[in-house]
């Protein structure tokens, strides 16, 4: 029944693409950040700032706020009392980064002691690897891989997130 309501909702337009139809409620503009719950914010502001590069915008006493534009990445201190689980595969969280080189981007992370999680894998999109944060929250690392040339990203090596 709720399916066949959420149906109603949406149409094709000219081009094909699925549309909302009618007020969408609660009118969300776009992804403001993406908050990590860390056991130690200072080893994670190390990891995310210092081994990846991710600028800091704001930083409160138990509140970091990393990136430039776009979703930012939020770290706050994970709760005392409660389980932490930072396992990807068990939350289903990942964070994906796009570079310009994923091989010289593991090279360099690896080289810094960063663990691996999985060596770079070629599909049609891109290359990919996977490495984890001090939380064990899984980070993509992807190499997108472009019909046109000129679309890709480059003029940078290794991790420089984008």
């Amino acid at each position: 029944m709720v399916w066949k309501e959420l149906k109603l909702w949406w149409k094709s337009n000219e081009n094909g693409f699925k549309e909302h139809r009618g007020r969408v409620s609660v009118n969300i503009k776009k992804v403001g950040n993406v908050i990590l719950a860390v056991k130690d914010i200072d080893k994670s502001i190390q990891f995310y700032h210092e081994l990846i590069g991710l600028p800091i915008k704001n930083q409160r006493r138990s509140w970091v706020d990393l990136g430039t534009s776009g979703a930012l990445l939020s770290l706050h201190p994970a709760s005392l009392t409660e389980q932490h689980s930072g396992g990807s595969i068990d939350n289903g969280i990942t964070i994906g980064f796009l570079v310009g080189d994923v091989k010289s981007a593991v090279e360099e992370l690896r080289e810094k002691g960063v663990k691996i999680y999985r060596e770079i894998v070629e599909k049609d999109a891109g290359k990919n690897a996977v490495i984890m944060d001090p939380d064990d929250y899984l980070i993509s690392l992807f190499e997108p891989t472009f019909s046109d040339k000129a679309e890709q990203t480059s003029g940078y090596q290794g991790f420089t997130p984008a």
